[in-house]
């Protein structure tokens, strides 16, 4: 008989097995709830979006990806990039201020723009929230399209210790 050993058995392997472990993962992982704080604004919790806008794992803060749509809308700003440049920072700004956090304690981010010649008009406003530096780790690429039709879409993450004062009202 092939397979794994342990303690003294061996375990099945071939596809049917890796099936099954695949599938008893799944259902394992996906019993559990978001490990750590979840948090979505108010506004764009009625909005039914199966996702949070921030989870927070100990003294980190995973943020998902913003785009350029007014709080508790899912209409992108007019203008172009500037303006949702602008309203992709003021929402990351808002879901950090939740936790007692600002611009400064972002350590990473990556930004997805659908047209790559937006990349200096990006930088330009991304780089005025973030004062004179320093800057936080980022990886930027261009995207064949974002939701709802938005030019840009910027996902952070930032270290919070829990002791700095943040909040954990929903």
């Amino acid at each position: 008989m092939t397979g794994i050993p342990v303690e003294g058995k061996r375990l099945r392997t071939g596809v049917p097995a890796l099936m099954a472990l695949a599938a008893a993962l799944f259902v394992s992982v996906s019993a559990q709830a978001v490990p750590g704080e979840a948090y979505t604004r108010p506004g764009m919790a009625d909005l039914g979006l199966p996702f949070s806008e921030a989870v927070r794992a100990g003294d980190m803060l995973y943020l998902s990806g913003q785009i350029g749509a007014a709080p508790g809308s899912l209409d992108v700003v007019a203008g172009g990039i500037g303006p949702e440049t602008r309203q992709v920072m003021e929402n990351i700004g808002a879901v950090l201020a939740h936790f007692g956090a600002d611009y400064g304690d972002i350590v990473k981010c990556t930004v997805m723009l659908a047209d790559m010649s937006d990349w200096p008009a990006f930088n330009e406003i991304y780089k005025g929230y973030f004062g004179a530096g320093p800057y936080p780790a980022r990886s930027a690429f261009g995207a064949a399209g974002l939701a709802l039709g938005a030019h840009v879409e910027l996902e952070c993450m930032a270290h919070v210790p829990e002791e700095a004062g943040g909040t954990s009202a929903p």
